[in-house]
């Protein structure tokens, strides 16, 4: 089977729980920020958990891009490492019933876990323990899947860690090689301080679709209006999408800029709703569509996913909703 899009990520089981602000404060954390945490601490932010109703499920920036393509009617794979243990026998079984490929081998230790703590004002305040996910290595990389997909696309957080860096780099490689076109997504502004100077290098060279945000967009830049930080990014790669949370989105593609709309909706949980831009885009431009109407499949997949707890889609787009949406 052909991939609309082949991903390469942080294998990661997510635990959303309802979190009063009081409770961040007693567990002596920062809200609206995700923060990597040691398995001791994360033991610590469980226990204090005791008795909140949990919701889990297979995650982590790529997994849920992946699982969009995948519930718009895409075709996708997925590369990432998880434990041998019960929560890895979960997230390959999850990934498995949703018709995503993951050839992956299992490690020993313990499978990834990010808890996060979605507050009343729909902020996300994320506690990632990777585990296993640190395990993902160049063996783990076939060129035989990569060389399936349309895109490639490689979750920024894995340049944080130097062994899932040289994987996402040999994905790249071979992604290149196959004449596969690579996606990257920034993942998040912290990693601008650690990874400047090597995402401006992928972006100069083999990224052909880069995402970001406009916080992600102005520390790349050292710029602050968002339609200037997209322009200067094209200028190196082919294609921009740059998301403005509710004032929608902004596609860069052959020159031209695409300002694309935002959706007003009631924001119950922002956790997934960049994962999930980028499904919509991906899904559009792999099965047919234009940028801009990538991107306003793009922003309306972002509004539904923020709605609801989680990153996983409760109520699908149909063909039909679809076909509305671009009439």
């Amino acid at each position: 089977m052909s991939y609309d899009v082949y991903a390469i990520g942080n294998a990661i089981v997510d635990l959303q729980v309802r979190a009063p602000d009081p409770l961040l404060q007693a567990l002596g954390v920062q809200k609206g920020v995700m923060t990597l945490v040691e398995a001791d601490r994360q033991h610590q932010i469980l226990a204090g958990l005791d008795g909140q109703p949990v919701h889990r499920c297979s995650g982590g920036s790529a997994c849920n891009t992946v699982v969009g393509v995948a519930d718009f009617g895409g075709t996708a794979g997925f590369a990432g490492k998880v434990g041998g243990d019960e929560l890895g026998r979960f997230y390959l079984n999850e990934l498995k019933d949703l018709g995503i490929d993951c050839g992956v081998e299992p490690t020993g230790g313990a499978t990834g876990t990010s808890v996060v703590l979605i507050t009343p004002d729909a902020q996300r305040t994320m506690l990632t323990h990777l585990g296993a996910a640190t395990g993902l290595s160049t063996d783990d990389i076939d060129p035989y899947q990569i060389g399936k997909a349309k895109y490639l696309y490689v979750e920024g957080y894995l340049f944080s860690d130097p062994g899932t860096r040289e994987a996402a780099e040999r994905a790249i490689e071979v992604a290149r090689e196959q004449g596969v076109k690579v996606a990257l997504t920034v993942s998040d502004p912290f990693l601008i301080s650690l990874c400047k100077d090597l995402f401006w290098e992928l972006i100069r060279g083999p990224v052909d679709l880069l995402f970001c945000n406009h916080q992600e967009a102005a520390a790349l830049t050292d710029l602050h209006d968002p339609v200037a930080c997209a322009q200067a990014i094209h200028q190196h790669a082919a294609n921009v999408c740059l998301t403005l949370g509710k004032d929608g989105s902004i596609v860069m593609h052959g020159g031209d800029v695409f300002p694309v709309e935002g959706v007003t909706v009631d924001a119950q949980d922002t956790t997934g709703a960049g994962d999930m831009y980028a499904a919509g885009v991906l899904y559009g431009i792999t099965n047919g569509m234009t940028w801009k109407q990538a991107g306003h499949l793009g922003s309306h997949a972002a509004a539904r996913i923020v709605t609801q707890l989680g990153a996983r889609l409760e109520h699908k787009f149909t063909p039909d909703d679809i076909e509305k949406l671009l009439a």
